[in-house]
């Protein structure tokens, strides 16, 4: 069987990204690109802090939460990068220019609807006054004090600038931004590892030429659109492991998306990092029901180190 995709596990451990190409394990298999507006909704969002640590937020225009405030957010328009969106929205409703330090957060609640939350800086530009308001927001404001002394929009704001304080503080992950590399689909490739207690580590590969992290695509129906992005990787382990152990939390390594991809197609792939248990103290990963499947047992100590380490430093999925 061919050799191990080191250089693959180097670039998405790094928070690069690594060609897609056209095949995916598990069910289902894509019928049809992705599609901004049509079959996912991608919002943008940023945490902006100013040199006196007071945080930026905007007072919104909207009739249904008019006067209300919240951090700059808005949806991606087809065409945009990701980065490119934050930043429009940004300029937009705030008048301020930016520049993305990491991505804070991956939240999510399926295809229907995914908003990466940012951590930029202000380069630029004039605050946007009440005398300058418009369909996109009433004023922006530097907050100094405990924003939840402030009619806010909606709380869930709250745990982002938890995220982002902490970030400042002490980065639990590395800078994490967004990959300009084409993707035609939704889908996630995954470095899901296993470590024994005697400091063994396997990582699940694909064993289709040549070997490569799995690579699994989410549904598309309707019935699928608003299940969460760890439905397909769930289906991906009952399918090809028996008994199928319970992952651990998903983090996110780094991901791709290149606007105005081949048909118009919006996609993004999600490199994420997760852990299976193993059931007893030197036992091995369960054995794969399928050939197109098969474990690789990490012996290069620095690179198990890597692994390991990024299982506890990558940028939370919240679902």
């Amino acid at each position: 069987m061919g050799e191990a995709p080191v250089a693959e596990l180097d670039a998405v451990l790094d928070g690069g990204g690594w060609e897609v190409g056209g095949s995916f394990e598990g069910p289902p298999q894509p019928s049809g690109p992705i599609r901004l507006g049509k079959n996912v909704c991608y919002v943008v969002l940023a945490v902006l802090f100013n040199e006196e640590d007071r945080v930026l937020l905007v007072q919104e225009a909207k009739p249904e939460c008019h006067g209300k405030w919240y951090l700059p957010a808005g949806r991606m328009e087809p065409g945009e990068s990701i980065v490119a969106a934050m930043r429009r929205e940004v300029k937009e409703e705030t008048g301020l220019e930016c520049e993305p330090l990491t991505l804070l957060a991956l939240e999510e609640r399926g295809p229907a609807w995914i908003r990466f939350a940012f951590l930029a800086r202000p380069t630029g530009g004039t605050l946007k006054t009440l005398a300058e308001a418009d369909a996109e927001s009433l004023q922006a404001a530097w907050c100094a004090g405990d924003p939840r002394s402030l009619p806010l929009r909606a709380p869930d704001i709250l745990p982002l600038l938890d995220l982002a304080a902490r970030y400042r503080r002490s980065p639990p992950h590395p800078p994490t931004l967004p990959q300009e590399l084409p993707c035609s689909r939704l889908c996630l490739r995954l470095l899901i590892a296993c470590s024994g207690a005697a400091g063994d580590l396997w990582v699940l590969l694909g064993t289709a030429e040549p070997l490569r992290l799995p690579v699994v695509a989410c549904g598309a129906s309707p019935a699928e659109l608003r299940r969460g992005l760890r439905l397909p990787v769930l289906r991906l382990l009952r399918g090809c492991l028996s008994p199928a152990p319970p992952p651990g939390p998903m983090g996110l390594l780094g991901l791709q998306h290149r606007a105005g991809g081949a048909g118009g197609a919006d996609g993004v792939c999600f490199n994420v990092v997760l852990s299976i248990a193993l059931g007893s103290p030197g036992a091995e990963p369960p054995e794969p029901r399928s050939p197109a499947f098969r474990w690789w047992h990490v012996e290069e100590q620095s690179l198990r180190g890597r692994i390991l380490q990024r299982l506890r430093a990558a940028v939370p999925v919240r679902s």
